[in-house]
């Protein structure tokens, strides 16, 4: 008889590197960034991903992977449909939590803050640097809603091909573009031996000062 699958039974003891207060940068962007430069050259699969949980207007929470495409001295900057899920909970409630996780490095990081669109010129910019088939998508998935199979979306994959066929440039849906977590709280966890991992957490003061904290695991 096969022995039943038993998820309390598995282990990882985490004890590639530890993490102080010393060796931490003053800024938490600049921390993220040496860790980022980190994952991308230990060659982490999908580095800037990270899941993005936001809750509706009743706090109820929904959670999902997106790209990171973007931090600049306010925030980390991703894109999407404006009319989806995530962004009609956005708009109800502009607030929202970021998890990245590196198990290469025994690594995450999660950030908590308000949520803003960017300008339309940084989310036209964006738009027009990828790929054509993904400009098209933008414009074809009614992103978050039922449609009846993929042939649905094949056909408005199709007809938005030809619509814009021969255009020197696709324009940006207006329901696509940019937002902004622009965080007041930023946790840096690095994975120690018998579970008791190091934990720091920078908080955004009133006088905009970033006040650094080690937290128990």
């Amino acid at each position: 008889m096969e022995k039943p699958l038993s998820l309390q039974d598995i282990r990882k003891n985490y004890s590639l590197k530890e993490l102080t207060t010393n060796a931490v940068a003053d800024n938490p962007f600049q921390q993220f960034g040496v860790w980022m430069q980190e994952a991308l050259e230990a060659q982490a699969a999908e580095a800037t991903a990270m899941t993005l949980s936001t809750a509706d207007a009743q706090g109820r929470p929904s959670a999902r992977v997106v790209l990171l495409k973007e931090l600049d001295s306010q925030g980390f900057v991703f894109y999407t449909n404006y009319l989806s899920r995530k962004g009609q909970q956005i708009e109800d409630n502009p607030f929202a939590a970021l998890t990245f996780f590196w198990p290469a490095l025994e690594r995450q990081v999660r950030v908590e803050g308000r949520v803003e669109k960017v300008t339309d010129q940084l989310s036209d910019q964006y738009f027009h640097s990828r790929p054509i088939g993904s400009q098209i998508g933008a414009w074809a998935s009614p992103q978050s809603q039922p449609i009846p199979n993929r042939a649905a979306l094949a056909n408005l994959e199709k007809e938005y091909t030809q619509k814009f066929e021969g255009l020197p440039e696709i324009p940006r849906p207006e329901h696509w573009g940019g937002y902004r977590v622009v965080p007041d709280r930023i946790e840096f966890w690095q994975g120690r031996p018998s579970r008791l991992h190091d934990r720091l957490v920078f908080k955004l003061q009133e006088d905009d000062t970033w006040k650094l904290q080690r937290l128990a695991p």
